[in-house]
C-alpha cells in the first residue's frame, strides 16, 4: 500500500496537467535498485494503459543499465525506455536512481528532458526505501536535491517530497524521522507528516 499512498496522487496530478496540455517531468521517483525501479515502471505502464483516463501519460525509466530492445512507446507491460525517445520527449513520470538524476543534470546530451520544466512544473519527488540513504549515500542524495531543486526552479512549497519506507516508523522515532526527511529534501515537514 506505500507505492499507492504517493503514485495516485501522482497520476491523478499528471492528468489533470495534461488535460492542460503542460508538457514536462511532474513527478521524479528515485529508488535504490535499479531491480525495484524496474518493477514499479511495469506496474506504472499497466495501471496507465489499462485505465482509460490515464491513457496519453508517459512514464519513463532511465537507470544505467540499457535495454536490449529499448521502447519508444509505452505498452501494457512496459514505460519508455530510449533514452534518446526520453530526450526528445520528456515523460510526465520519470522513474531512475540518484546516480542517474545526478548524470541527467549535468550531461549535455540529457538537457532535453529538461526542456518543459520551468518552475512549477515538477510537483512530487519520491524517494523510495528512504531508510537506505545514509551516511555518504544520504548527504550525496541531499546535495543532488538541492541542485535538482535549484535547476528547476522548485520552491519548498510547490514540491511535494515523499519519502517511503517499510522499516521506518516507530512513534518515538517520528521527531528523528522528520528531522532526517527535512535534511534529505531541504523541506520543512509538519508533525502530521
Amino acid at each position: 500500500g506505500k507505492t499507492e499512498c504517493f503514485l495516485l496522487p501522482i497520476l491523478d496530478y499528471c492528468r489533470q496537467q495534461n488535460s492542460l496540455n503542460q508538457r514536462g517531468i511532474k513527478a521524479i521517483l528515485i529508488y535504490p535498485m535499479n531491480a525495484l525501479a524496474t518493477d514499479q515502471a511495469k506496474r506504472i505502464a499497466n495501471l496507465i494503459q489499462t485505465t482509460s483516463s490515464l491513457l496519453g501519460l508517459r512514464a519513463g525509466l532511465y537507470i544505467g543499465a540499457s535495454d536490449e530492445l529499448p521502447s519508444a512507446l509505452m505498452t501494457p507491460e512496459s514505460v519508455i525506455t530510449d533514452k534518446e525517445a526520453l530526450h526528445k520527449s520528456p515523460p510526465d513520470i520519470l522513474l531512475t536512481n540518484y546516480k542517474q538524476l545526478d548524470y541527467l543534470l549535468i550531461q549535455s546530451e540529457a538537457q532535453g528532458l529538461w526542456k518543459f520544466n520551468q518552475s512549477g512544473i515538477l510537483r512530487y519527488l519520491v524517494v523510495d526505501e528512504f531508510h537506505t540513504f545514509d551516511g555518504a549515500q544520504g548527504t550525496d542524495l541531499a546535495c543532488l536535491i538541492r541542485r535538482l531543486r535549484n535547476r528547476l526552479q522548485c520552491q519548498n512549497d510547490n514540491l511535494a517530497c515523499v519519502g517511503t519506507s517499510a522499516t521506518l516508523g516507530a512513534p518515538e522515532s517520528r521527531h528523528s524521522m522528520l528531522e532526517y526527511a527535512g535534511q534529505i529534501f531541504a523541506s520543512h515537514f509538519e508533525p502530521e507528516s
